[in-house]
């Protein structure tokens, strides 16, 4: 089995221009109109972009490998979708969680002649990337993930390094749902706070709570929730879970405005939205996929005040290499044999 790693975002050159397919005429008006219905028919090269549907927000870009499709959600609510072109076998585009290092409004391969790569926003710094490219209808570049030219400008005009999460996933997509899931709490022993247990360490080092996206994983198998802040790890606190062989990824962001000094109650109405779930069977709220889940009680106040909206938190069922980061904007979560 495959092992999750926290990738170390190392320095590299961006390596993932598409190889030359046959071209595709584009299509004649390819803004066409954003519909409520999800099954939308669009053809290679097309895509949907409405964004005074929701004008303000964290945006989060969900690309499902599957349907060749990228869709783009603000504050939850779904202002986009655009046919891709992603890795072609052997180049595969790694899933995972990542956040935007890079953003070039002109950029060109330093490997593959020199090939224009435009409104390039980079992903991993081993050279996957969303730019406008050509779209042939199945997945043809070297790994990085091809927009319609029109449409990569535009996303280009809405992401942010703070304020953007990007999910590659295999599994087709699903709306995302807003959920108030309460799974924060406190481990208890005969109704009293109960300490960390003897043997396990535990530390939280959030020194710069502004400095860039919290992101917080947390591994079932480990029993553990992991925080990162800029790539750096801030935080490691055991966890009790309920369901502790429990299946499945999960990843959400938060969409609400944390207030200072919040109690556990005030926490728990606090709104996230339901990004990507591999085992949506288990329901849409994040308490559902959780299972349960309980923190020593010193660490819920440190953790509450670090959270801000953007805030991502990914549940796997995978242990986590807790390698030193080199660099910040790392990605949150990737298969460690994937091709880069």
């Amino acid at each position: 089995m495959r092992r999750i790693a926290v990738l170390i975002a190392g320095m590299g050159i961006m390596s993932c221009v598409w190889a030359q397919p046959a071209s595709v005429p584009a299509p004649s008006n390819p803004d066409v109109s954003l519909a409520e219905n999800s099954e939308l028919s669009l053809k290679p090269g097309e895509f949907r972009w409405k964004p005074d549907i929701s004008p303000a927000g964290p945006i989060t870009l969900v690309i499902s490998l599957s349907e060749q499709r990228l869709y783009v959600y603000r504050n939850g609510i779904a202002i986009g979708v655009s046919t891709i072109s992603s890795g072609r076998r052997g180049m595969e585009t790694p899933t995972g969680v990542f956040s935007i290092l890079q953003k070039r409004v002109k950029h060109f391969s330093n490997k593959y002649d020199n090939a224009p790569m435009p409104y390039m926003q980079r992903l991993t710094w081993d050279g996957i990337a969303l730019h406008g490219g050509s779209l042939p209808g199945y997945p043809a570049s070297h790994g990085c993930i091809r927009l319609p030219h029109a449409f990569a400008q535009k996303l280009y005009t809405v992401t942010g390094f703070d304020s953007t999460t990007v999910i590659v996933a295999d599994e087709q997509s699903a709306p995302p749902q807003v959920a108030r899931p309460g799974w924060l709490a406190p481990s208890v022993v005969e109704g009293q706070p109960k300490a960390v247990p003897a043997g396990l360490s535990a530390f939280w080092d959030d020194a710069d709570p502004q400095g860039g996206p919290l992101s917080l994983l947390l591994s079932r198998q480990d029993a553990r929730l992991f925080a990162y802040r800029n790539g750096q790890l801030v935080g490691d606190v055991p966890v009790e879970l309920d369901e502790p062989d429990a299946r499945g990824l999960a990843v959400f962001t938060l969409l609400s405005t944390p207030s200072a000094g919040m109690t556990l109650d005030e926490a728990r109405n606090l709104q996230w939205l339901t990004v990507h779930l591999s085992r949506p069977e288990r329901g849409q709220d994040m308490l559902e996929q959780v299972g349960g889940a309980r923190l020593p009680d010193s660490f819920v106040p440190a953790i509450l005040g670090s959270l801000s909206v953007g805030t991502t938190l990914v549940i796997t069922d995978r242990p986590v290499d807790r390698q030193p980061a080199s660099s910040g904007n790392m990605p949150i979560l990737a298969d460690e044999d994937a091709e880069l």
